[in-house]
């Protein structure tokens, strides 16, 4: 049994508190399918979230089965489930896939043939067996309301809470899901709540929740609705509700309910007697003392053992990695804007190899002669150095630059492009270090491949001028600043609630790295000082400067005023960033963010 005595979800409001959720007082045995309905902004949503445990209640209390769940810890994941109004399933993926990964993500099997049957069994209970191979981008509406709940029944959830599933369908569309939702709080004893606003098919429902304002106007069978409120139309009671205050409908429901829950009670009753409702058997009462220590032992464990338990990390990391990569590859554009970026960047850079090379190739000594001669050599060589200097500073911070873009297009949307979906994942058990790691593993893979393939390339055709190990440093360094602009942007885009507020800051980030790195201008001491631990195009940019023959170091040197760090401090700070972005992408992940 659900039982809320009291609850209250309260706000701040331009500095006063306001209650969302006031005072509701509410028992919903097992088995039971109720309606949450109400006029626009009544608390509907906010008193299901308050239920879930995703809004904390202010006051009052929480029970199931007796549990209070305020004092006790809120239900455990496979307890509950929650269908949100949104979509919970990636597109490029078939129905049979999402609810795989679901289960795979929410449920521990022994074995594949356990999972096979669990996905199997929850198709066919929703309808979807005939569509299993389908996209999920080509559903219905009804058919993606359909998707939605069989991914929360993968964990046999005996409280299931459905936000408006049924808002934007057809009249038939709506009337299959009501029924659908019907048929599920028949088995196992599962509790149902659905918020809708639609006051449609109330008759399939076992009792009706009406809020306004937060409180509770009215909760009884759906056919007693109209003689509560005097109503001769069911569409005549949100009209009716404005008639008067919120707490005057309160204070007359406490006054009245008693007969409309014997009524409930009655239904109920016939409900079962009929076989129209069948429930599990109750538990086993406590051992008394006099049990041994043998069957109370076995008493106690035999709950644990049938409870579903949530797979562990390295389970979900493989799990969220596979699904990952396969909606990669099945997102033909941003297979082909990866591609696009990998081999054109590249050679963007290539562009400027043939003056780098030739004048690399008119460096030489000054020969000893006559004050003229010696004079215009020296000449030559300067300018030699000054074209020099700026082609090879040039390329590197190009490619510096280009890695950093890339980084961006990397991670600035990939947490908070899937928000939405994450957070009903986590809500369902996901681990976020798992999800974190998944993340990591995938961007990882894409940096490798976008900073080797710009540091190899590029060297064939304007070899890096670097002593003894010069290029493999080089490398490092290309490796590090784009693993830090990736990490940084995944802190980003984690710590952001949507992908247009991610992705802007992102840019701005690498639009700023250029004029703040020094490598163009030199910047003004107070704000060098400020700005240069910030600007991983710097670090990487004087590291790889710094491994060059030291011909070439001289002419870069003569071409650029911004002074040059040491090897270990480039390596250090963009480490850091790395580090710091990381630990952004992880306090993000495991920060409540739903909306």
């Amino acid at each position: 049994m659900l039982e809320l005595k009291d609850v209250c979800f309260t706000i701040k409001k331009d500095g006063e508190d306001v209650n969302l959720v006031d005072k509701v007082n509410i028992q919903i045995p097992r088995g039971h399918f109720m309606a949450i309905v109400g006029p626009s902004g009544c608390g509907k949503t906010t008193l299901l979230k308050t239920i879930a445990g995703l809004n904390p209640e202010s006051a009052g209390a929480l029970y199931w089965d007796g549990r209070n769940l305020s004092e006790e810890g809120d239900l455990d994941p496979s307890e509950i489930g929650y269908v949100p109004q949104f979509s919970v399933a990636y597109d490029p993926l078939t129905v049979d896939e999402s609810v795989e990964a679901a289960t795979r993500l929410r449920v521990k099997t022994r074995d594949m043939e356990e999972l096979d049957q669990r996905i199997d069994r929850v198709l066919e209970e929703t309808g979807l067996t005939t569509i299993a191979d389908r996209h999920v981008k080509v559903l219905s509406g009804g058919q993606k309301r359909r998707l939605g709940l069989a991914m929360e029944l993968v964990s046999d959830p005996k409280l299931l809470l459905c936000d408006e599933v049924t808002s934007g369908l057809d009249p038939r569309s709506e009337r299959e899901i009501v029924r659908l939702l019907h048929d599920l709080s028949r088995r196992e004893g599962r509790i149902v709540l659905s918020v809708t606003h639609s006051l449609a098919h109330l008759e399939l429902y076992d009792s009706i929740l009406v809020l306004h304002e937060g409180r509770v106007a009215y909760h009884g069978p759906p056919d007693q609705m109209n003689h509560y409120f005097s109503v001769h139309d069911t569409e005549e009671v949100y009209p009716k509700l404005a008639s008067q205050t919120s707490d005057r409908w309160q204070s007359s429901w406490m006054k009245h309910r008693g007969p409309y829950y014997t009524k409930l009670d009655r239904n109920r009753t016939k409900l079962v007697d009929s076989g129209g409702l069948h429930l599990p058997a109750d538990p086993e009462p406590v051992p008394t003392q006099e049990v041994t220590d043998e069957k109370e032992q076995a008493a106690k464990e035999k709950p644990e053992s049938e409870k579903i338990r949530t797979p562990g990390f390295f389970a979900q990391f493989t799990t969220l990695l596979s699904r990952r990569w396969r909606i990669f590859f099945r997102d033909r554009g941003q297979v082909f804007l990866q591609l696009a970026i990998l081999l054109c960047f590249p050679v963007l850079v290539t562009l400027f190899k043939d003056n780098a090379l030739g004048q690399i190739a008119n460096l030489s000594e000054t020969r000893l002669g006559n004050v003229m001669q010696d004079f215009q050599e020296q000449q030559v060589v300067r300018q030699d150095q000054v074209r020099v200097g700026s082609a090879v500073s040039g390329i590197v911070m190009f490619q510096v630059i280009l890695l950093a873009l890339m980084a961006s297009n990397n991670s600035a949307r990939e947490i908070a492009g899937e928000r939405s979906i994450f957070e009903k994942e986590k809500f369902g058990g996901l681990r976020p270090t798992a999800y974190l790691a998944s993340k990591i593993a995938f961007l990882a893979c894409l940096v490798l491949a976008q900073s080797l393939w710009m540091a190899v390339f590029v060297n064939l055709f304007a070899p890096f001028r670097g002593g003894a190990g010069g290029f493999e440093s080089h490398i490092i360094f290309l490796l590090l600043v784009n693993g830090g602009m990736t990490a940084i942007c995944l802190g980003i885009s984690a710590l952001m609630r949507t992908a247009e507020q991610a992705s802007l800051l992102s840019i701005y980030l690498v639009g700023f790295q250029l004029p703040l790195s020094g490598a163009v201008l030199a910047l003004p001491d107070s704000v060098e000082g400020f700005t240069r631990p910030f600007i991983s195009a710097y670090w990487a940019w004087s590291g790889s400067i710094g491994a060059l023959e030291p011909k070439v170091l001289e002419a870069v040197k003569t071409v650029v005023d911004t002074s040059l760090s040491t090897r270990e401090a480039c390596l250090y700070t963009l480490g850091f960033h790395i580090a710091a972005g990381l630990i952004a992408a992880w306090v993000g992940t495991r920060r409540h963010q739903w909306d």
